[in-house]
């Protein structure tokens, strides 16, 4: 056969797998679901459940039982604090909570009665704090303007809590400065959580589903029987590479579109950070969609049917993003997590993409994961030709299928 004639049967044949695998796509409910669900549903709750990014002037109740001048000013600097507003100011516990149960305040600051009490004996005094469970940045919103309110009370009547010193530090401690400390959390200046958070989500929303689509694919082909037909014209190497080529090809077309909504539309519309070029992250995302669909159909040897990868592949975020090194640093892990993170390819690209986009990292400062997802595109391309031969190979020698 003449070079040219074989190049055009070679593309002919990845075309024809091609357009197979787009017809078992859009015409399986529970695929279409698991795209439309896990891309867009999935990708706008994360969205919404950290929205708003920071917690400014939420609702909450005071109940101040001690009903001193020193418990009023608590409140007022409680009050002042820029994430909370005080709703409601009572010595009725039983009315805050009603308030709480009616979503009018998002929690409750409770004053005791022995408050002023224990600060005029140079006790420590005491608060106490309820939150609804409706999202804990409201709780970390009370927190945070409590305790500054605490502090700056504490600064106010340091004074006169030297007379509970000996005499002989009274003056030294008297004539010396306060410590003030600033911090600014870097490349992340409003210290949002979801700033911090969402842009490493959605490369696992990605990641997640797009195994999940393979992985149902692919259980279903070896459910029922049509893995065989890919043995027709044997079960070489350059056939299987034709293979996952094929189906590759539409993997990554269809998950160009969704990185396009997820990576660029989900920022804009939620002012998430943003700061990385575009051409980066196009390069970026290119090797990451190739690895992600060659490891999953590497996988495809332990899916025997279209259930088993939800039930996989759907509770891992957590585990992805701390293997990441977003959350917990990559330095300190044991180095059996460090051997994970160069395996699994959300993890370096979760990392990456971080750098790139929230960071405004440049390619040559992701120089290590750029190179770990090429070499993972190299070796899991490898394993997924093996891993569909042998799910061939099986399905010829067992030609007697099991209903699904």
């Amino acid at each position: 056969m003449k070079t040219s004639s074989k190049i055009k049967y070679i593309l002919k044949e990845i075309a024809s797998i091609a357009v197979n695998e787009f017809k078992t796509i859009s015409t399986s409910y529970a695929i279409l679901l698991v795209l439309m669900g896990g891309i867009f549903v999935y990708g706008l709750l994360y969205n919404y459940m950290y929205e708003p990014n920071l917690i400014r002037n939420a609702p909450i109740a005071v109940v101040d039982k001690s009903g001193t001048a020193l418990s009023r000013e608590y409140t007022r600097l409680i009050d002042a604090a820029p994430q909370v507003e005080v709703y409601a100011r009572t010595s009725d516990f039983t009315h805050a909570k009603e308030l709480m149960k009616k979503n009018e305040v998002i929690g409750i600051i409770y004053i005791p009665d022995d408050f002023d009490t224990r600060v005029n004996r140079g006790d420590e005094s005491l608060f106490i704090m309820y939150g609804t469970t409706d999202a804990f940045l409201y709780y970390l919103a009370m927190q945070e303007s409590s305790a500054g309110a605490m502090m700056e009370l504490d600064e106010r009547y340091r004074p006169e809590m030297l007379v509970f010193l000996p005499h002989q530090d009274i003056q030294q401690i008297s004539q010396s400065q306060a410590i003030t400390i600033a911090g600014t959390a870097l490349y992340n200046h409003t210290e949002g959580y979801g700033s911090y958070l969402i842009p490493a989500v959605l490369m696992v929303i990605i990641f997640q589903t797009l195994l999940m689509v393979i992985g149902m694919i692919s259980g279903d082909e070896r459910d029922s029987g049509t893995i065989r037909l890919y043995g027709r014209q044997g079960v070489s190497f350059g056939h299987m590479a034709r293979i996952i080529t094929g189906k590759t090809f539409v993997y990554c077309t269809l998950y160009a579109i969704f990185s396009l909504f997820l990576l660029g539309l989900m920022p804009v519309v939620f002012s998430l950070p943003a700061i990385g070029h575009p051409y980066e992250i196009i390069m970026l995302i290119i090797p990451y969609l190739l690895a992600t669909s060659f490891i999953g159909l590497s996988a495809s040897v332990f899916f025997t049917d279209s259930e088993t990868p939800l039930l996989m592949i759907a509770f891992f975020s957590v585990g992805l993003i701390f293997l990441s090194g977003v959350s917990y640093p990559l330095e300190l892990m044991p180095w059996y997590w460090q051997a994970a993170h160069y395996l699994i390819p959300a993890a370096p690209g979760t990392l990456a993409f971080v750098k790139i986009n929230s960071m405004g990292a440049s390619m040559s400062n992701i120089q290590t994961e750029y190179i770990t997802l090429w070499v993972q595109c190299i070796v899991y391309f490898i394993l997924a030709c093996l891993a569909y031969r042998y799910n061939i190979k099986k399905a010829i020698n067992n030609p007697i299928t099991q209903p699904g």
